[in-house]
């Protein structure tokens, strides 16, 4: 299967010191909460630089991003971005052409391995200090998983892992709290990737309480030169459209902002008219700091 990485869109609790004891309580914890989780919470071996005393990029600024879906569409753009900004990228990419494409910028490291498998993604991951995800696509793989919840998931399972407590995940409006905002014929078509993306924001949101998360979830995507008049909001009703090119520029604002831990927001562009907003709907922005 092809992973697409447009229209954007386990497992543990992150594991403290390791002795017996905490660890006992945190499996038994993890069991009691698997029993009501949509999918069974795999139990790794945890990192040995995973602790509580050591906490990748906290407190500096985040130097090497690990981004996946960086092949092409937001991720692309991301990747971009993140160069220009002066940081590292890792990319982790399914095709030789797209390694060599990414070999050649200055500042990345492109990867060749697939989001689906668990091992891969730590491989890769290792050694950033941040994680960006824009996997998605909608289509089953032969073994009936979707990228849009597996790839994810492994993203922030290696993260947990690793220690890379900054992860932004970016899926879709019409997601979580946001499934009202989205026209009902819209969603109809849309339901069953929407739903695996919504599995993934649960992992993030109910297992990882000790990261520093951040969910961007973009409206209609469409293609373009930035606007610069983009905005993020926790407006959940929020809909429209929005260039991919500025949801790559807010994903990376919103990574270094320090006011968006633990927020979930929409990202809209309010000058591009839109079909799905026959209210005229205007969402306040999100202050980034």
């Amino acid at each position: 299967m092809q992973h697409i990485t447009d229209f954007t869109w386990v497992s543990l609790l992150f594991l403290y010191q390791m002795n017996p004891i905490r660890l006992l309580l945190t499996a038994a914890s993890l069991a009691a909460a698997a029993a009501f989780a949509p999918n069974k919470v795999i139990l790794r071996p945890v990192h040995p630089k995973s602790s509580a005393l050591y906490v990748q990029g906290q407190g500096d600024g985040y130097k090497k991003v690990f981004v996946a879906g960086g092949s092409k569409g937001v991720g692309r753009l991301v990747v971009d971005k993140l160069l220009s900004e002066g940081a590292e990228v890792v990319a982790l990419v399914r095709s030789d052409e797209k390694v060599e494409e990414l070999s050649a910028l200055d500042g990345v490291t492109a990867i060749k391995g697939d989001a689906a498998d668990y091992k891969t993604v730590e491989g890769a991951m290792d050694g950033c200090d941040a994680a960006i995800t824009t996997l998605g696509g909608g289509s089953q793989a032969e073994d009936g998983k979707f990228i849009d919840y597996t790839g994810n998931n492994n993203v922030i399972e290696a993260a947990g892992i690793l220690g890379v407590t900054r992860v932004v995940l970016v899926t879709s409006i019409g997601c979580g709290s946001s499934k009202n905002a989205t026209p009902p014929s819209v969603y109809e078509v849309l339901k069953d990737v929407l739903a695996q993306k919504e599995k993934a924001e649960n992992v993030l949101i109910k297992y990882y309480t000790n990261m520093n998360w951040t969910i961007v979830r973009p409206g209609g995507l469409v293609s373009g030169d930035a606007t610069g008049k983009a905005i993020l909001t926790e407006d959940t009703m929020a809909i429209g459209s929005i260039n991919r090119a500025d949801v790559a520029n807010l994903v990376v604002q919103a990574l270094s902002s320090k006011s968006t831990e633990k927020k979930i927001l929409s990202a809209v562009d309010p000058t591009i008219s839109s079909s799905a907003n026959t209210e005229g709907r205007v969402s306040e922005a999100f202050a980034l700091a």
